[in-house]
């Protein structure tokens, strides 16, 4: 039976694609023409997962193929254009791209319905746990301050009622092991139920088990039909797998434009999200980078030193009081958003005249908070102070208020003048709204070129809405020559900015808690999203031996598998890793020849020292490559070059290299004698590992002889 299921998975899933869009662009714009048509394509959907869960590949089939078929048929009906479609129309004045200010507009979870007033009363425990889940993810949500654990606690009071949105927040956290125990059995228990009701949150958490092997047998055949579900559903995670399995050709075939269609799908919803303070910093932190460095240069800031920047700053130290300031506005490197502190230290650096803190507390005015009271007056005061102060945020703060008439009569052309003085001292949000009015003709000619120009400089800003508008134009072919892979790069990066991405650093604090296997859980769920921080960090878990849902053989090919997918994605360290697991034979079998493969890519196209001089070793050794001193010594002498930490062990291996070659030499000018040196075999006399014994004693000569120097 699995056999036939995996045969017909693709069929099944191609199928049900080619109905989902229809359905996405359906639902999207709430055109259904019959309700009972609607409950009925709902009803097939939860029967067809039962089907996928308990009976024969022929009845899944043969659910699907209904259910596919009505939903083709009742897109045929309206005569809106499916969302697929829409890519393919020509973009123009504010259409397909986005604004900051338009964006962030509510604070619901991404991929969450809100609730309607149609359908039956709801009875007093329905009331009551709507209730619950209402109080919960208000918690949760918050742009300000959330608090999971109390949040959590009203999801198991409201799921105890049978909500079933609040069993999809209680089935991850068990899963994840994050603010409630670590339960997978459980979390099992709770998606499959939930799956089966055709909730596409809890398809998109079986997909996931499927596909990693978590409390199943690994089966991608299944994963790929219950992501697809997941993404007809609507949820964002589901559409975002998928997308990055058809753009990697991951138990697909390797399709862009199918992968465009979900990324964008996903880019829009992220991009709706965004608020004018672009939201909480997500510090990606590379485990294996932070080891190395022994947390000196974690991306994380550390509490000596966030004691010390609120010493000098209660002393009266200026800047300290910016830098609290910006930490506390938009929080990242570990500090939590608060805009009670933020709103504290940016008044009190403003009685010194600083215009950056002129500048946030326009931008606090002007968004408002549960701590600061939106008012425009006060903001353009505060963007007016900053502005004469040649400070470019509030330039682009003035800027907007002109743009949008807030506290002032609208003017495009002052508008364009203060992002332009803006963009011209690099701010990014000066460079997007420039962007945005040569796009849209806003006071100005209308001008691709410029404006592909200005959201190209914000973008290396790192700004959302720049990569997503620039997706915007390579996917639609404004402005520039139609570039698929290019759009699907863009909206990738849009996508892996959603709400989601904070599961980055719940990962990373799982971790340090010494919650290996919940972190390692975690990181392997973003990996299928396809973040490359979280596929290197689960190869290096893997790789250290610090989780134990897995033996060893089988712990070791799994962190093959990650390293691969991250080097797809261009991880030099995860290439690097790579050729060193076929050299060793961790996971693989030993092959020299692949090893060198991924050595040479890591050289020409990452230029890493490590892989270069791993290269020159193979060279000399003969392993896997032609036995060429010259080419060793090539490859030894370019490590050295790339980087300074190789200078020292490229010195001992040429050291090696031309002793060995010497002796070479001369044992053929003795070769008419009976004793050649030819004749001596280093590895019958120290061993297999006599080149290791060499170069330490060679260290040991040079550091005696350093020592000898010092003296004199």
């Amino acid at each position: 039976e699995v056999d036939i299921f995996d045969q017909s998975a693709s069929a099944i899933t191609t199928g049900a694609q080619y109905g989902g869009d229809r359905y996405l662009g359906l639902v999207g714009k709430r055109t259904w023409r019959s309700s009972g048509a609607v409950t009925f394509a709902v009803s097939l959907q939860a029967a067809a997962v039962v089907f996928v869960m308990r009976w024969p590949t022929t009845l899944c089939v043969c659910a699907l193929a209904c259910h596919i078929h009505l939903l083709h048929t009742l897109a045929e009906q309206d005569p809106a254009p499916a969302a697929s479609e829409a890519g393919r129309q020509e973009v123009h004045s504010g259409d397909g791209i986005k604004d900051s200010q338009h964006s962030g507009q509510g604070d619901a979870q991404p991929g969450e319905q809100t609730a309607t007033s149609d359908g039956p009363e709801m009875s007093p425990d329905e009331k009551l746990a709507e209730e619950l889940f209402a109080k919960g993810e208000a918690l949760i949500n918050s742009t300000f301050v959330k608090k999971y654990d109390e949040a959590l606690l009203l999801f198991q009071e409201a799921a105890k009622l049978n909500h079933k949105k609040s069993k999809e927040y209680v089935a991850f956290a068990h899963l994840f092991g994050d603010h409630l125990p670590h339960n997978v059995s459980r979390a099992q228990e709770i998606l499959e139920e939930l799956a089966a009701e055709g909730s596409p949150k809890a398809q998109m958490g079986l997909a996931f088990m499927y596909s990693s092997g978590i409390q199943f047998n690994s089966s991608q055949a299944k994963a790929l039909v219950y992501l697809t579900f997941g993404a007809l559903g609507g949820d964002p995670l589901a559409q975002m797998a998928l997308a990055y399995r058809h753009y990697s050709g991951i138990g697909v075939e390797m399709k862009c434009e199918t992968a465009l269609t979900y990324y964008r799908k996903v880019a829009a919803t992220v991009a709706e999200a965004v608020t004018p303070s672009g939201g909480m910093v997500v510090q990606r932190v590379r485990l294996q980078e932070e080891a190395e460095s022994q947390g000196n240069n974690s991306p994380l800031l550390d509490e000596d030193l966030l004691q010390y920047y609120h010493f000098l700053a209660d002393k009266g130290d200026t800047q300290a009081q910016i830098v609290l300031g910006q930490l506390y506005y938009q929080g990242g490197r570990g500090v939590a958003v608060n805009h009670e502190y933020a709103l504290h230290y940016f008044m009190t650096a403003a009685e010194s005249g600083n215009g950056n803190a002129y500048a946030y507390l326009g931008k606090m005015y002007s968004e408002g908070s549960p701590f600061v009271q939106q008012n425009n007056v006060t903001a353009m005061q505060y963007f007016k102070k900053a502005a004469d102060k040649n400070n470019p945020i509030g330039q682009a703060g003035l800027g907007m208020m002109y743009l949008h008439g807030r506290g002032v009569d609208k003017d495009l052309s002052k508008a364009f003048r203060y992002f332009s003085l803006a963009a011209d001292q690099g701010w990014v949000d000066g460079q997007l709204q420039l962007g945005i009015m040569y796009f849209s003709g806003l006071g100005v000619r209308r001008d691709y070129k410029m404006a592909v120009k200005f959201f190209n400089l914000a973008s290396q800003g790192g700004h959302v809405l720049a990569y997503y508008n620039l997706a915007q134009m390579h996917a639609t072919g404004t402005g520039v020559l139609r570039n698929c892979h290019t759009a699907v790069e863009l909206f990738k990066s849009v996508a892996e900015r959603g709400r989601w991405s904070e599961m980055i650093m719940d990962a990373h604090r799982l971790y340090k808690e010494g919650f290996t296997d919940a972190a390692v859980i975690k990181y392997m769920f973003l990996a299928d999203l396809g973040y490359e921080v979280a596929q290197s960090n689960v190869a290096f878990m893997l790789d250290r031996g610090d989780c134990t849902l897995f033996d060893r053989e089988e712990t070791y090919q799994r962190a093959l598998l990650m390293y691969s997918r991250a080097a797809a994605q261009g991880s030099t360290t995860a290439r690097l890793k790579m050729g060193d697991y076929h050299y060793y034979g961790y996971g693989t079998e030993v092959d020299y020849e692949s090893a060198a493969t991924h050595y040479r890519l890591a050289s020409e196209q990452q230029h890493n020292a490590q892989a270069m001089f791993n290269l020159g070793y193979m060279h000399e050794q003969g392993l896997g490559l032609k036995q060429d001193i010259h080419l060793a010594k090539r490859f030894y002498d370019m490590a050295a070059e790339t980087s300074m930490d190789a200078q020292i062990p490229v010195v001992m291996a040429l050291c090696k290299l031309a002793l060995f070659h010497g002796v070479d030499v001369f044992s053929k000018e003795l070769e008419d004698y009976k004793f050649s040196f030819a004749s001596i075999d280093p590895h019958f006399f120290l061993g297999p590992d006599w080149d290791l014994y060499v170069v330490t004693l060679l260290a040991i000569i040079l550091g005696v002889l350093i020592v000898l120097r010092r003296q004199r």
